[in-house]
């Protein structure tokens, strides 16, 4: 396996600055964000540490030429908008950007994109299905042709009234990835699996690795406490920030020696990219850094192959 980190902790620094600390720190790759340029629409959004608007192969040769230097790999082109809103101008707007990163991904030799698939907030599952499908039908096979692999990451996008009552994110569950993969079947359209979302959703976040080993091909690697006071206070219907709180590996719920286990019997030697949203850990840069290195040491008794003092 290869223990990389998401780079939007780093919003306020460069691509450069953010592959040097990789290098520095020992990691092997990052996941770089990929937003348009503009001002962020919410926490963790909105971070450009690679412009793909109009990626030239001069660019791409100045980027790999860097990495190589370095030494660290890019895992994904991470861009996640909601491209079924129902402002329908948000979701074209979204969906046009993500046709530039799968672009841009294949250009640098990436072959992998992470994202949203979206969800219209004000319908149910079934009255978002008809758009999904003929939203990203389209859109896998853009990427299929050019060779490069869709992770849907399983979080529903649902912390705050804005969100209510659904999320803004259709995949948060199993019995809709079976639906989804069924109805868009290309081995190019997969998941970007983070066992977090499934702790606070109060579902197992183990069993699903198994039955869709083949669809994991990029992990999250955060962690969330809940509690169970406050839970048992405000109920399941409230905001998920009610009762839940994003935390570093090893400082929340996740079983996360349980997790690295089903991931290595399952097979999969892929990428893993801690993912930050710990505010405790957000203050400074000094922070931040420490606490990507703290979740890599954590993390590194479960994954095999990592040398964190190369």
């Amino acid at each position: 396996m290869q223990l990389g980190f998401v780079s939007a902790i780093l919003a306020d620094q460069s691509f450069e600055q953010v592959i040097e600390f990789a290098a520095r720190a020992g990691f092997d790759c990052v996941e770089v964000m990929c937003w348009p340029q503009g001002k962020a629409e919410r926490r963790y959004a909105g971070v450009t540490h690679i412009d793909v608007t109009d990626l030239k192969k001069s660019d791409a040769t100045y980027i790999n030429d860097l990495l190589k230097s370095a030494g660290v790999s890019i895992s994904s082109l991470g861009y996640y908008p909601n491209a079924l809103s129902p402002d329908r101008d948000e979701a074209k707007a979204a969906v046009a950007h993500l046709r530039k990163v799968i672009r841009a991904s294949a250009l640098l030799g990436i072959n992998k994109v992470t994202a949203f698939v979206g969800r219209d907030f004000t319908k149910s599952v079934e009255g978002n299905w008809a758009r999904f499908v003929k939203t990203w039908t389209p859109l896998i096979q853009y990427a299929e042709d050019r060779g490069v692999w869709v992770g849907i990451e399983n979080c529903p996008m649902l912390f705050s009234s804005d969100e209510w009552p659904s999320g803004k994110n259709l995949a948060h569950s199993p019995a809709i990835w079976r639906r989804m993969f069924a109805d868009i079947p290309s081995k190019y359209f997969g998941l970007n699996y983070d066992p977090s979302h499934m702790i606070w959703q109060q579902m197992d976040e183990i069993a699903p690795i198994t039955e869709f080993a083949d669809r994991i091909r990029h992990v999250h690697a955060k962690d969330v406490r809940v509690d169970w006071d406050r839970l048992n206070d405000v109920g399941v219907l409230a905001l998920p920030p009610d009762f839940h709180t994003p935390k570093l590996p090893g400082l929340g719920d996740v079983d996360w020696g349980g997790f690295f286990s089903a991931l290595t019997d399952a097979g999969y030697n892929g990428t893993v990219c801690i993912e930050v949203e710990d505010r405790v850990y957000e203050k400074t840069l000094r922070a931040r850094h420490e606490s990507l290195r703290q979740s890599a040491r954590y993390l590194s008794q479960f994954m095999p192959f990592v040398n964190l003092g190369r």
